[in-house]
């Protein structure tokens, strides 16, 4: 990292996750940024996609849209992908409190939560994303005509796409574990190295936002949208947590196997399946999330759990000891990674500290037979109704963040609501 008495002539480019999942920000002279503070309106936070202006609570529209603070640490810039610059992740902060709307001031939250029980969360994050080109309103697939899933090499990327990010991705301290071609072609599975909670998402949201420029240079669109192709596989964001616990050892070792759970591997899945609905609108946040989310896939659509079982909504991951975790597998890549990952861990804990109980782990194939009755929302609308309603997780989360999410996102549904497939892929096409 970049210190801030070693930058020189260099642009500063303050960056902050909305509740979009869009990467807000400024350009500033390191002049300028020598207090870690940059304004800017918090009207962002009462717009669509589509910049369609919503009253929605906190967004300001009535009170005149007033500014809130972008507020970071010049000591702790990032590398940047860009020339002449560095990257300033900022918390968003409102009269010098931390601003109800920030996902990633929600992260914090959560994480102190958590720590609170001598438990630090770790999180890998999984991405999947097809590379497209745009013509007109259509999405049109990167030929890789011999690509297979676990593919690598010139017959899955003969332009070598995913060796620019990697190599994007080291100059940039961004730790990538794996990169592979996916089910269909051209999709990519994009992961990247565990860290602390906050870490990890930091990594994740700057490491798309890389990937995505790089391409777009090249004319590609990295599209993390969640079923870009109605004839295609979705894409997902899958969710790996594990603890540190006070000595430093992952807390879920020797209690992830079949028959020997522990209280904290139990409670964990109790608190995501008993919040399954819920989550739906959080870590599935668009139109185009249910496209994705079906029965008889594995999108996690079912709120059902198994060992090492990729047809359930929750996985406990055959590795045991220091690999030990748990994977959500319902999201997709258009949820904020702070906001989706602070909701995860919120529904963890609740079942954690209240002692869930822990449904039968899933018997069928998840396909043809599924244990479960209980699903997500089959459309946006009615998965907001789900989240609105669940006050439990909503109060754990953030009341204001999640009312002023919610008001964005029934406009959104609401803009759409007489849209075509299509139609709808292509108002999310540049920002997902």
């Amino acid at each position: 990292m970049n210190k801030g008495n070693e930058i020189k002539d260099q642009k500063i480019r303050v960056l902050f996750c909305d509740q979009l999942n869009l990467a807000r920000g400024k350009y500033i002279p390191e002049s300028f940024a020598s207090n870690g503070e940059a304004m800017l309106c918090k009207g962002v936070y009462a717009v669509t996609y589509s910049k369609q202006l919503v009253n929605a609570p906190g967004g300001g529209l009535e009170e005149g849209l007033p500014d809130v603070c972008m507020k970071f640490d010049p000591a702790n810039y990032r590398p940047s992908w860009e020339d002449n610059s560095v990257i300033a992740l900022a918390d968003v902060y409102e009269h010098e409190q931390p601003y109800g709307l920030c996902g990633r001031s929600a992260l914090k939250r959560a994480i102190a939560a958590w720590e609170k029980h001598g438990l630090s969360p770790m999180i890998g994050l999984e991405g999947e994303a097809y590379v497209v080109t745009k013509q007109g309103d259509q999405l049109i697939p990167y030929e890789s005509p011999g690509a297979y899933v676990y593919g690598t090499g010139i017959f899955n990327d003969p332009e070598g796409l995913m060796d620019e990010i990697w190599e994007a991705a080291k100059k940039c301290n961004i730790p990538v574990e794996s990169l592979n071609a996916e089910f269909d072609a051209p999709q990519f599975e994009l992961t990247l190295k565990y860290a602390d909670a906050l870490k990890a998402c930091d990594d994740f949201f700057l490491f798309k936002n890389l990937a995505r420029e790089i391409l777009y240079k090249k004319g590609y669109l990295l599209s993390f949208l969640p079923k870009p192709f109605a004839e295609l596989s979705g894409s997902g964001l899958h969710i790996n947590i594990s603890f540190k616990d006070t000595q430093g050892n992952n807390a879920l070792a020797g209690g992830v196997a079949k028959g020997a759970l522990s209280d904290l591997t139990k409670g964990c899945i109790a608190g995501l399946l008993e919040h399954h609905e819920a989550l739906g609108s959080i870590i599935a946040p668009t139109v185009n999330s249910y496209e994705r989310l079906k029965p008889a896939s594995m999108c996690g659509y079912w709120a059902n759990w198994g060992h090492d079982h990729r047809a359930v909504a929750v996985r406990v991951s055959s590795e045991m000891g220091a690999g030990a975790r748990i994977e959500h597998r319902v999201g997709d890549g258009a949820a904020s990674p702070y906001f989706a990952v602070a909701a995860v861990l919120q529904a963890a804990l609740l079942g954690y500290e209240n002692n869930y109980s822990l449904p039968d782990e899933e018997k069928y194939d998840g396909f043809e037979q599924v244990s479960s009755e209980r699903h997500v929302a089959d459309n946006l609308a009615d998965s907001i109704d789900l989240l609105e309603a669940n006050k439990t997780l909503t109060s754990a989360i953030g009341e204001e963040l999640i009312a002023n999410y919610c008001a964005i996102k029934r406009a959104e549904a609401e803009e759409l609501s007489e849209k075509s497939a299509d139609e709808v892929i292509s108002y999310y096409s540049f920002y997902i």
